[in-house]
């Protein structure tokens, strides 16, 4: 094992990890927020939209999510249409995502049950407060499970950006690679990382979820 290659090589690895989380964290909030407008639109919207965004959505869940670059960086400046390739990788994660997490806010609001939502109506609960007193109490803990297992597939689906030069964690482990000759203890040292930091976001949804399900607990007793 060439340690020294791995401690030359950590300047330039970390700022590929700065870069990465920044990248991954506005593709998230990109993808949250538009995931949650595709399930409000899922639910409440005309038809006609609503079958839009199912073709969208079958489209997305059946292309892998090296297609969508490709055609965001390679097609679409063919019809003048040019992105950055930092703005490629924040579109096509969202766009790529955010379908799943629609699935994810529809399913576990339609799961309410229907009385609930008449006992608003009687009470004259105004929208806001349906959601603030009724709704995320009840629908949070049972999407923060699926919602951070979809943000983990988004650090690690990030890693293939590099192939349209997006300066991440993988492309600077590639450029440290071609200057230490270290394959094996680059990509070492690359999956660790990936390893803590994606261990690191599941124990804190865990630590979040046992807290914020602790009423139910304490029903049982």
């Amino acid at each position: 094992m060439d340690w020294q290659a791995i401690l030359n090589s950590l300047p330039s690895l970390g700022e590929g990890m700065v870069a990465t989380l920044k990248l991954c964290a506005i593709a998230a909030f990109c993808s949250l927020l538009w995931g949650t407008l595709m399930a409000t639109a899922l639910m409440r919207a005309p038809p006609f939209w609503q079958r839009i965004l199912r073709i969208y959505t079958s489209l997305t869940l059946a292309l892998p999510l090296l297609i969508v670059i490709y055609l965001l960086y390679f097609v679409l400046p063919e019809y003048d249409i040019t992105f950055t390739s930092p703005q490629v990788g924040v579109l096509a994660l969202t766009l790529y995502y955010a379908p799943y997490i629609a699935q994810v806010i529809r399913s576990a609001v339609e799961a309410l049950p229907r009385g609930q939502w008449e006992a608003c109506r009687v009470l004259g609960l105004s929208r806001t407060e349906q959601l603030r007193d009724v709704v995320l109490p009840q629908t949070l803990p049972q999407m923060l499970s699926p919602l951070v297992g979809l943000m983990i597939g988004l650090i690690k689906d990030s890693a293939l950006l590099s192939i349209v030069s997006v300066q991440e964690f993988m492309y600077a482990a590639k450029q440290a690679i071609s200057d230490t000759y270290a394959p094996l203890e680059i990509y070492l040292t690359v999956a660790l990382c990936y390893w803590v930091l994606n261990s690191l976001i599941d124990w804190l949804a865990r630590h979040i979820e046992f807290r914020m399900t602790r009423y139910r607990r304490g029903m049982q007793h």
